[in-house]
């Protein structure tokens, strides 16, 4: 890889990585629902006047209610899930749990498009699965916070359906939006988030006005985390290919562990660096970007 694609890469893991920090300084203030809602607004304002200088509204519009739920399972969704979890959970834990993406996709893809996993990917899923069991076994109770008043448990399942519903929106966005081009495709799903979370967001909009740190975090959310964050992914599809790509799911666990520690005074156990690894190996494996010799010789 180039050093200047490098640096893009890096830099992409960084920003996603810091999603998860961002979202843990808005979420208090606006909740859940709002935070998600204000983080796809400031991001489709931001993506929109390029799709206009791209000339390529005319395709959006064409393919609106596909967009519109892609939207909806890539964005909507995880976001609002993803934002509910860490009132509860560490930014570190759900960084990790977003690692298994990967995992997800390549289950919705053997069970919807019939692409049928080799003998080391399904090796990979049974290690990756592994792993999210053993990490949070710790985190299985249902008994309420003290602080926030919301089980544990709830935020990790709330982790696992935002990883499905991307793993499920990229089979759907395979099948139904191939060849689009990639402006389209992340500018649409955020509009197509804006339409799904406007009316629960403003029915449960803070009664008291978000404080100015807030405010700072989703901009640099929907900004930084979303709309930048598209724009150097699919450069990195283009040039380096989506296989390539897609290792940037290595970078994130690990920004968001530096920034939960460095900025929150989130604790780093031996246990979740031990299944993170566990995890992205398993990632690695169903993946197909890991290949031990011994299994391809095994076949």
């Amino acid at each position: 890889m180039k050093p200047a694609l490098l640096a893009e890469f890096v830099l992409l893991g960084a920003l996603w990585g810091a999603s998860f920090l961002f979202m843990r300084l808005s979420v208090v203030d606006f909740g859940a629902l709002p935070t998600a809602f204000a983080r796809v607004t400031v991001a489709a304002a931001f993506l929109l006047p390029i799709l206009f200088w791209k000339g390529q509204v005319r395709i959006l519009l064409q393919h609106w209610k596909s967009l519109f739920l892609v939207g909806l399972l890539n964005s909507a969704i995880p976001f609002a899930c993803f934002s509910f979890a860490l009132l509860t959970i560490t930014t570190g834990l759900s960084a990790i749990l977003n690692a298994t993406v990967p995992l997800f996709g390549a289950v919705v893809a053997w069970l919807w498009l019939k692409d049928r996993p080799n003998g080391s990917r399904v090796l990979g899923l049974v290690i990756g699965f592994a792993g999210i069991a053993l990490l949070t076994s710790g985190k299985a109770s249902f008994k309420p916070d003290a602080v926030s008043g919301i089980a544990p448990a709830w935020g990790v399942l709330a982790c696992l359906l935002a990883t499905l519903c991307y793993g499920i929106a990229a089979s759907f966005t395979k099948r139904y939006l191939g060849g689009l081009p990639s402006m389209v495709t992340a500018t649409g799903s955020q509009l197509g988030a804006v339409c799904g979370l406007a009316l629960p967001a403003l029915w449960l909009w803070p009664a008291s006005a978000p404080g100015h740190t807030a405010w700072a975090a989703i901009v640099a959310l929907g900004v930084l985390c979303t709309g930048v964050a598209y724009v150097l992914y699919f450069r990195l599809i283009e040039q380096a290919g989506p296989a390539r790509a897609l290792t940037v799911t290595f970078l994130i666990p690990v920004f968001a562990l530096i920034y939960g520690a460095l900025l929150l005074g989130e604790t780093i156990t031996p246990l979740m660096i031990g299944c993170g690894v566990v995890i992205l190996c398993g990632t690695a494996l169903s993946t197909g970007l890991l290949r031990p010799r011994w299994l391809s010789s095994a076949r």
